[in-house]
């Protein structure tokens, strides 16, 4: 069954979630969904695409509680055993209607990426210790452009433009999930997959693309640890390379603040100039927000690497 209609071209992104992110670069690697035969699961075959696409939004808080998320604030740590150190602080903002600006800190050099919804920015340290500012390449651009803002691309599907298909049911880790194909306006699709008993997202994929723009694989993402922030579930671990053979990269979600103020310049070229000019806090640069009161204690088990970008 498809949902949704042919749109004009939009913006778009997978949440934290989507789109923490994500935007998210990963490791390229095969599905590890398992095929699962429909007479097995009769009960999966019920429902349509839009009423697992409903229930989603239900599991998730509902369609209320994520409409007042303005602005949202993500904290916590990057484990990769590709980066210079073992754990990288990192703290990532978003805000409506597709603006991101992400930080790292590994060994006290700061990574910076800035997008304001139409273009970016990143600044990168150099080995001799100065900062490199520069636009995002054409792949990033485009990446980021097709990102699906604070929600996903679940959640208001129809106004973002994109069409929803169930293709089955699959088994993801064990766990029966639906299998939802996902027409973004751009012409690119994407899967994501829904657990057939609690409806929270467990795994997504999408294509990934090399410096020169050619698609290069596969980036599957994963979901894992969901707790509760103002109503709101969301999942503490996003991890990738799962079954590369690689190692997996894990960004773990520490504190999540919602509806924090956020000036716009923040997201823009004056935040990555200031970043440059070595400065404690860019003219309006994302505002380092107090713990949410329902944040974890303590970082749970669980990976992405930096989002925003779609280069390997």
């Amino acid at each position: 069954m498809l949902l949704g209609r042919q749109a004009r071209p939009a913006w778009r992104r997978p949440w934290v979630a989507g789109t923490l992110l994500l935007l998210v670069a990963g490791a390229v690697t095969a599905s590890a969904a398992k095929s699962v035969d429909p007479a097995a699961a009769p009960h999966a075959a019920e429902l349509t695409a839009a009423q697992i696409v409903e229930k989603n939004a239900a599991a998730r808080g509902g369609l209320d509680a994520w409409h007042k998320v303005q602005t949202i604030v993500w904290i916590g740590h990057i484990q990769s055993p590709h980066g210079p150190m073992p754990s990288l602080p990192f703290t990532m903002a978003q805000k409506r209607p597709n603006k991101t600006h992400f930080e790292i800190n590994a060994m006290g050099q700061k990574t910076l990426r800035v997008f304001d919804g139409v273009v970016g920015w990143k600044v990168r340290g150099r080995p001799d210790g100065s900062t490199d500012i520069q636009p995002f390449s054409p792949v990033d651009a485009r990446f980021a452009r097709d990102e699906q803002g604070i929600d996903g691309e679940l959640i208001d599907f129809e106004s973002k433009g994109n069409a929803v298909t169930l293709e089955g049911t699959d088994e993801v880790e064990g766990r029966k999930a639906y299998r939802l194909n996902v027409r973004l306006p751009s012409g690119q699709s994407q899967h994501v997959w829904v657990d057939a008993q609690n409806f929270l997202d467990v795994k997504s994929d999408r294509a990934a693309f090399n410096a020169a723009g050619t698609a290069a694989g596969t980036v599957a993402v994963y979901y894992r640890d969901y707790k509760e922030f103002e109503g709101l579930q969301i999942p503490t671990t996003i991890e990738t390379g799962v079954g590369s053979g690689q190692g997996t990269d894990r960004m773990v979600i520490e504190r999540v603040v919602i509806n924090p103020p956020l000036d716009d310049r923040g997201f823009t070229r004056a935040a990555a100039e200031g970043r440059k000019r070595g400065l404690a806090q860019a003219p309006g640069s994302v505002p380092r927000p107090r713990p949410s009161p329902s944040a974890p204690a303590s970082p749970p088990a669980g990976a992405a690497v930096e989002p925003g970008s779609a280069q390997q």
